[in-house]
């Protein structure tokens, strides 16, 4: 235990001194949603979340049973199980702040509007099977490139399928795996550039910061809210930190 948690620390010392990469940019996690008037995942959030002029603002999607793309963390939200509905179900489920459920091809239009250069993170819900895997990652890359936004989406995933087909799909894509248990060499191989993973992942495995970056890699961390906490993978160099408190975040990058 002691030579684990020395070679821990050596790992992390050294990762903090080898960076020498551009400042940390900040992810809102499901848009700046604890602004009045918001919820998670909903266009408010992520209108907010692209006026702060952070890196990015992730949403979540999911597949209808009449192939359409709604936005939403939850697999079922107010009864409503999204995989298992048409897009007239969902449409009819209210957010917290009134909206109704949103479709991407509104988050998109959203983000067309943008006037700057903030990035729209899609994260594809691990699906059924592996059809239904490519068939969304299929259908949300088609309508990015249908709206001319390839420039400003970056897609994430849980599920290795979706990843790996998105891809092949288009290899300049920034695509990144979630689940925290493949090291980033490997991924590399299968041509997945980034790694995003849970924060307690990367405390553990400090070294993946480096080998990712020495891979091309980018490396985001997932969900920091505490500012030591984002200070301490702000010093370990990583690119980007997902949070729910993007302006907290914003403040210690700044720092």
């Amino acid at each position: 235990m002691m030579k684990r948690t020395i070679l821990c620390f050596v790992a992390v010392m050294t990762a903090m001194m080898t960076f020498a990469g551009g400042k940390t940019q900040v992810i809102a996690h499901r848009g700046y949603w604890k602004a009045p008037g918001s919820a998670q995942n909903s266009r408010h959030s992520l209108a907010g979340a692209l006026a702060l002029g952070i890196y990015g603002s992730e949403i979540d999607v999911w597949l209808t049973t009449d192939k359409k793309i709604f936005a939403n963390h939850d697999r079922t939200f107010k009864g409503v199980t999204i995989m298992e509905s048409t897009s007239k179900q969902c449409k009819g489920v209210k957010l917290d702040n009134g909206e109704t459920m949103p479709q991407l091809k509104d988050m998109l239009k959203i983000l067309k509007k943008s006037p700057n250069s903030s990035k729209l993170i899609i994260e594809i819900k691990p699906h059924e099977n592996v059809e239904l895997d490519h068939e969304i990652a299929r259908l949300t890359m088609k309508a990015v490139r249908k709206k001319h936004l390839e420039a400003k989406v970056d897609y994430i995933s849980f599920s290795l399928e979706v990843c790996k087909e998105l891809a092949r799909l288009d290899p300049h894509a920034n695509v990144a795996y979630l689940n925290g248990d493949i090291a980033p060499a490997e991924l590399n191989a299968m041509g997945i550039n980034g790694i995003d993973y849970h924060l307690g992942v990367v405390r553990d495995h400090p070294e993946w910061v480096k080998e990712a970056h020495d891979l091309g890699m980018e490396v985001n961390v997932w969900t920091v809210d505490g500012e030591e906490d984002m200070r301490f993978y702000k010093q370990l160099g990583v690119d980007y930190i997902t949070t729910n408190e993007p302006l907290k975040c914003i403040a210690v990058c700044e720092e």
